[in-house]
């Protein structure tokens, strides 16, 4: 028998369903777990609601390096970030410096604002841990410089893979709204099923496609540069203006260490901080140059808004200071890579459509499974009929 060279079609079908049953069950997975990180902060908070809040009364908070401080003495560990409100009901989200040794972060805690005292641990925070590392790289050893990296960051690409074929292999002939939008429910069989794969990914193709371009740039950090390149163009370029900065012989004698870190805050709040809901205080560590705030505004949830400005470690006086509004659109979208991954970036209403997208994924491998099973029964069907005919046609 002549060998017969396989149209394109049969081979994007081909690599389409083999990708289907190996990769298309990984980031099934993924789905499942990204679906449920899509509202971590929300649901964190709702298990911790009773250590949110604290009683104000006409109690005066502490300055950041005194509440630090009481901390680290409960706790027996350096604070790295305090999460700091202008509700004075509002208990501080801490989190610890990680250990030097295994680059592990301690869990996070919640305290009082007002005495330091430690009002329990993060919950939930191990599972969504745990969720997030299996996300990432499926839990296997190596954590993200092992194979589950590599196997994951795969699946991506994947995933690119599987809009371009499924797009080329359900091109209609003639073009109506209909036959790409709407599926065709009340065929009978394997043409149902097909139906609703095709025309449910037809529908979520622009949101998986900024989900997998996203997602590469955790798996290969030569996909992030060269995004990078193309959004922002010179990152050095790119950094905002610093600010004046006043040598450190013009500083106060103590102004260094802790002083530095109260003098940056008191400064902060005088100034633009009169404007924030939550700043995060990252507090200077042995290797760090600067005190860095991040806060948004009062009333905005949103990270993608967050405003940022730094400090002079040792001096405490400012460094630089940027605003959200005032970057461009591509250094807002490579800075916060996370918030556009999951939807968050554009909107409540999307971030919705993204989880349930993901949520989506374990239907795409179940429907696509059941069309892989139902073509592979038809064609066991087929052969003893076709070697029948056979028989008959040598018979006759």
């Amino acid at each position: 028998m002549p060998f017969v060279i396989p149209s394109l079609r049969t081979v994007l079908f081909r690599l389409h369903w083999a990708l289907g049953l190996t990769a298309g069950l990984v980031l099934a997975l993924m789905g499942l777990t990204g679906a449920l990180m899509s509202y971590e902060e929300a649901v964190t908070a709702l298990a911790n609601r009773d250590r949110l809040t604290v009683t104000a009364g006409d109690r005066q908070a502490l300055p950041p390096s005194a509440l630090a401080a009481r901390i680290e003495a409960q706790a027996g560990l350096r604070v790295n970030v305090l999460t700091l409100s202008d509700d004075p009901a509002a208990s501080v989200p801490v989190r610890f410096a990680r250990d030097p040794v295994t680059r592990e972060r301690p869990p996070a805690v919640y305290a009082d604002p007002y005495d330091g005292t430690v009002l329990g641990p993060v919950r939930l925070e191990g599972a969504f841990t745990t969720v997030r590392d299996l996300h990432r790289w499926l839990l296997l050893p190596g954590g993200s410089k092992g194979w589950g990296r590599t196997i994951t960051g795969a699946c991506v690409l994947a995933l690119l893979v599987f809009l371009g074929t499924g797009l080329y292999l359900r091109w209609p002939k003639i073009h109506r709204w209909r036959i790409w939008l709407k599926p065709s429910l009340s065929r009978p069989g394997r043409m149902r099923w097909w139906s609703l794969h095709a025309v449910a990914g037809t529908w979520l193709l622009p949101v998986y496609l900024v989900m997998a371009l996203t997602g590469l740039t955790w798996s290969y950090p030569s996909f992030k540069d060269g995004a990078t390149r193309l959004l922002v163009g010179d990152r050095e370029a790119a950094k905002p203006m610093r600010a004046g900065r006043r040598a450190a012989s013009e500083a106060p004698a103590d102004a260094s260490g802790p002083a530095a870190v109260d003098r940056a805050w008191a400064a902060f709040r005088a100034g633009e901080g009169r404007e924030a809901g939550t700043a995060t205080l990252t507090l200077p560590g042995l290797d760090t140059k600067a005190i860095r705030i991040r806060w948004l505004p009062k009333g905005v949830d949103s990270l993608s808004a967050r405003n940022e400005v730094r400090y002079d470690a040792a001096t405490g006086t400012l460094l630089a200071s940027e605003h959200a509004a005032d970057l461009p659109l591509g250094r807002r979208l490579m800075d916060n890579i996370l918030e556009v991954h999951r939807g968050r970036f554009f909107g409540d209403l999307f971030a919705l459509l993204f989880c349930l997208a993901a949520l989506a994924m374990p239907g795409f491998a179940a429907t696509g499974l059941t069309l892989y099973v139902l073509r592979r029964r038809a064609a066991t069907r087929r052969r003893p009929e076709a070697r029948a005919a056979t028989l008959r046609e040598a018979n006759s």
